[in-house]
């Protein structure tokens, strides 16, 4: 099994990576097969629809969904809107009702009547479906796709995914030198080998990545989440969306910088995911870690330990590599999709990266870094998803500043310990899932139900 980490950490926009960064990845996708298909056809082409079913339809306004669907079918991606004004450039777009194929063709597009949301049961397959149609001037259907987004900006088509065994199509792990596909392989590898969980998945990257690439990657990576750590930091005002959510990073971050001496781990830490989060709920650039609504986590604790413990730039590449390891393991046996198994699939599995991460770079040997990632998971299991309105906001900006206390916690205590628990972290993931099967779609992206319906409104 391996996904690279540069694949993992994906620079974004907010405010989603399974209901905004899939959705335009997935248009872009299909606008390249209408773009292939129209210079062939026999018939003229004329318009194009996207229906979206399950979560993506029940959360879909909340979360930019219909936003991200006509970005993409107008060519963008989400790295390239990284630092662009997307608030100005969607508002152009709603109004232009025209896809451009080529300089010949052209298609008629409506976000507003092309986009339907489809309050129905959700696809078999996936409960974030979408299904894109192209059709003709006699409004018959020439080309159709089915596309699942799986979390953490992934997407799958509806035959890729029916022929999946895992939740994410992986390369076979034949061709690495460390395939580990379970926490107990990673372990026994590292024990083997003499390396540490991050050498080994450098090795696994050098099969794709030169030395010098590898390291510019996840610099990118870094930098990427500086960024956002000090966009976040310096804005204020008022969050899209109708909840009339303040901002509050830069009054907390004042705060701190004004009487450091009464500040801890837990203020910085609170204080560096919240400004995450905060641009991530703005729409703004943002990296997956392993998602958008867990983004602040990793960065968070990262950021700590670079600004307030001096951490190396190897230490860096050696926490994103770590952590990266840890979440392939997640991805690869359960899910990071909130819509799939709730938020102990996003922000646990973002805990469980840091924790490991940390602990890796603190000097944790292999056992005590695997057992810093279950307890961060561990300690989320059965965590829902009901955000309020279907925006990334309540509860998931301040969940961010938990879930990074919560990976700090468990990456000292497992580098206190010995490394020899009762619940090992594959089984730990494998509890994740099954809670997540059983888990109600009420509490599974959905906000039809837990905190999502319990908001008094004056």
């Amino acid at each position: 099994m391996f996904i690279s980490a540069l694949s993992l950490f994906k620079i974004g926009i907010g405010p989603s990576s399974s209901h905004t960064m899939g959705p335009m990845v997935a248009a872009v996708d299909f606008l390249k097969r209408v773009g292939e298909f129209a210079g062939t056809a026999a018939t003229p082409v004329d318009h194009i629809q996207c229906t979206l079913k399950g979560s993506l339809a029940f959360t879909g306004k909340g979360h930019a969904t219909d936003k991200a669907v006509a970005l993409g079918l107008h060519g963008y991606t989400p790295d390239g809107l990284a630092k662009e004004r997307v608030g100005e450039l969607v508002a152009e777009l709603f109004t232009r009702h025209r896809i451009v194929l080529n300089e010949h063709q052209s298609l008629r597009f409506n976000p507003e009547t092309d986009i339907v949301f489809d309050f129905g049961d959700p696809l078999p397959e996936h409960p974030n479906g979408m299904i894109f149609e192209l059709f003709d001037a006699e409004k018959s259907v020439v080309l159709k796709e089915t596309y699942f987004s799986i979390g953490g900006g992934f997407i799958n088509t509806k035959d890729e995914i029916e022929n999946l065994r895992a939740p994410l199509q992986m390369e076979p792990g034949s061709r690495y030198p460390y395939p580990f596909a379970s926490a107990k392989a990673m372990l026994d590898m590292s024990h083997e080998s003499g390396l540490s969980i991050a050498d080994m998945k450098r090795q696994n990257e050098y099969i794709h990545l030169s030395e010098d690439e590898l390291n510019r990657g996840l610099d990118a990576i870094w930098e990427a989440m500086v960024a956002c750590i000090n966009n976040g930091l310096q804005a204020e005002g008022i969050l899209p969306g109708g909840l009339n959510v303040q901002r509050r990073a830069k009054h907390l971050y004042t705060q701190l910088r004004n009487d450091p001496a009464m500040a801890d781990q837990i203020d910085w830490l609170c204080t560096y995911a919240m400004a995450v989060n905060e641009e991530n709920a703005a729409g703004h650039m943002v990296v997956t870690a392993p998602t958008n609504g867990a983004a602040g986590v990793i960065p968070a604790v990262l950021y700590y330990m670079v600004q307030h413990e001096h951490s190396s730039r190897k230490q860096i590449h050696d926490f994103l590599l770590t952590a990266g390891a840890i979440g392939g393991l997640i991805k690869h046996r359960s899910s990071i999709s909130g819509a799939e198994v709730g938020c102990q699939g996003e922000v646990g599995s973002a805990a469980a990266m840091a924790a490991a991460g940390l602990c890796a770079i603190h000097g944790g040997s292999t056992r005590q870094i695997e057992d810093a990632a279950e307890m961060a998971l561990e300690h989320h299991m059965g965590m829902t998803c009901d955000p309020v309105r279907g925006l990334v906001q309540v509860p998931c900006i301040e969940r961010n500043g938990f879930g990074a206390v919560k990976a700090y916690t468990a990456a000292l205590l497992a580098k206190k310990g010995s490394g020899s628990k009762i619940m090992p972290l594959d089984n730990c993931i494998a509890a994740m899932k099954e809670t997540g099967l059983e888990m109600s779609h009420k509490y599974k992206e959905t906000s039809l139900g837990g905190l999502a319906v319990s908001v008094t409104e004056c």
